[in-house]
């Protein structure tokens, strides 16, 4: 028995010693193994609701200790959050970003928290690089380009961008997926999932689950550079109308699943008001454009960029014509809507802009709000339930309206989590575009533009028109539809031109007065 123990011994030590010698040769980290970081998320998960369960013990709830208490909790779960998301990177990265958008949907202290992982994503070495361009193009770096930067001009949680110039003098942007990305995605996902429904179980307000599905649907899309490209492609040729818009050209000669080569693009992010002032870029003209594409894109074609987080809209001066220009960069993330729900959305906007209170639950409850229509109406638009009430098209925002709204999403995350899981899946991606953009118009100072309303009260008519018009052949109702959509339009158009003399001649009476005074 000894003997046999011996041997068995030996043997264990002998296969554990090979076992170390290969995977110090593989040179693993222990990062990608998937128990590491299961258990990483799972012991984060544990600490976080243990401290949701134990920290109100010995407070009254609704008391001023109990509210900044609280504050103090979501803090620190923040952190954790965070600090897991740069641990395990990747996948957990990405969803991470995604929470750290919905600035009017969760607690101030998770967004402002999370928001610096756009900032903190990991880097691949050189050699992991060009070992994804040898085995996706079959070519070393110096057979492809004259020119590569070895330093990335940006790196993402799932990519990183490098700059490189083409033997034919051209100038491109590279983008390199992680290596370790793909094989680990699916099981962080599978991870996401089985603690989110832990979670619930603890707490049954916590209803995350619209966020684990977005990420299962999404995830695949996002890590295929083909599909982006195609994307990219799509939206150029859709909105070519539009000369301020500048969506870099496609190398697909270059580009593989896990590699898209484009036009390489410069400019100042759209939340840099310094850059804009120093290159004499307007920055209401900047704000405007941008409401255009996207009430474009999401009104009139129902065909979504999902993703306007700042590093990813550019603005620059165009070095031919030296127009202002914005540059969209990011194809990965769509959402297309579906005809039905694209107009009911249309409507809702134009009741919420009018004031339209019966239409406003009328198409909130289309759209899957339910009795919750009051709350979905506020979420939506980052607007109080009074300027709801009256219109947000003509009822500007205040500072202590948006403390208002920000302090409801913490105190009204259980049914907001409930909102989110009724809605339409097409409806989650919206809120958190508004969101990115909203975020964009605060630091711009140009959030609730009579002008932003009036673009999007403009792409209503059309949308409303042109699906009409799909629905009958009769020349007299298709006469009857141009006539009634060109007299909504003229008349939106008479308002802004209205609202610009009003303007005008408020600024030369002012100037006026003030010239006067002096």
């Amino acid at each position: 028995m000894a003997g046999r123990l011996l041997k068995l011994s030996s043997l264990a030590t002998a296969v554990f010693a090979s076992s170390g010698v290969y995977l110090y040769n593989r040179q693993l980290d222990f990062n990608d193994l998937s128990l590491i970081r299961f258990g990483r998320a799972a012991a984060t998960t544990a600490v976080i609701s243990y401290d949701y369960l134990t920290a109100f013990k010995y407070v009254d709830h609704g008391t001023e200790e109990y509210w900044a208490l609280k504050s103090k909790v979501h803090r620190r779960s923040a952190e954790r959050l965070r600090d897991l998301c740069c641990a395990n990177r990747g996948t957990f990265i990405k969803v991470g970003q995604h929470l750290g958008a919905l600035d009017y949907l969760l607690p101030e202290e998770y967004t402002t928290t999370l928001k610096v992982l756009h900032s903190q994503a990991p880097q691949s070495s050189k050699e992991e690089i060009q070992q994804v361009i040898r085995e996706d193009l079959g070519k070393e770096l110096s057979e492809l380009f004259v020119f590569f930067d070895e330093k990335p001009q940006g790196a993402a949680s799932l990519a990183q961008v490098h700059k490189a110039v083409l033997h034919d003098g051209r100038t491109v942007a590279v983008k390199v997926q992680h290596p370790k990305v793909q094989r680990q995605s699916s099981k962080d996902i599978l991870v996401m999932e089985v603690l989110v429904r832990a979670v619930h179980w603890l707490f049954p307000d916590f209803a995350f689950m619209w966020l684990v599905e977005e990420a299962k649907k999404n995830m695949p899309l996002e890590l295929d550079f083909l599909n982006e490209g195609h994307n990219a492609e799509t939206v150029s040729n859709m909105l070519t109308h539009f000369p301020f818009l500048k969506v870099p050209v496609i190398h697909w000669d270059l580009s593989t699943k896990r590699i898209l080569t484009m036009e390489f693009a410069e400019g100042g992010q759209v939340n840099d008001r310094e850059y804009m002032n120093a290159h004499g870029i307007d920055v209401n003209e900047i704000s405007q454009n941008l409401g255009k594409i996207y009430s474009e894109m999401i009104f009139i074609h129902g065909f979504v960029h999902c993703d306007p987080h700042p590093g990813n809209v550019l603005v620059r001066k165009c070095p031919k014509s030296k127009k202002a220009e914005i540059v969209l960069l990011d194809h990965g993330l769509y959402q297309v809507l579906q005809p039905d729900f694209r107009m009911n959305y249309c409507r809702l906007w134009q009741a919420l802009i009018s004031g339209d209170m019966p239409g406003v639950e009328r198409y909130s409850r289309k759209l899957g709000a339910g009795d919750l229509y009051p709350l979905f109406a506020c979420v939506l638009t980052a607007r109080s339930w009074t300027a709801v009430n009256s219109g947000i098209g003509s009822v500007p925002v205040t500072p202590s309206e948006d403390v208002e709204i920000r302090t409801n999403a913490a105190l009204y995350l259980p049914q907001i989590s409930d909102l989110l899981n009724r809605v339409p899946r097409q409806m989650l991606l919206l809120l958190k575009t508004n969101d990115l953009l909203r975020g964009i118009e605060t630091t711009l100072q140009t959030r609730a533009s009579s002008s932003s309303f009036i673009n999007m009260s403009r792409c209503c008519i059309r949308a409303l028109a042109r699906h009409k018009r799909s629905k009958t052949r009769s020349r007299k109702e298709l006469l009857q539809i141009t006539l009634v959509e060109s007299f909504n339009l003229w008349r939106l158009g008479m308002y802004e031109l209205f609202l610009w003399l009003k303007s005008s001649l408020l600024g030369r009476g002012l100037s006026t007065l003030h010239a006067f005074l002096h």
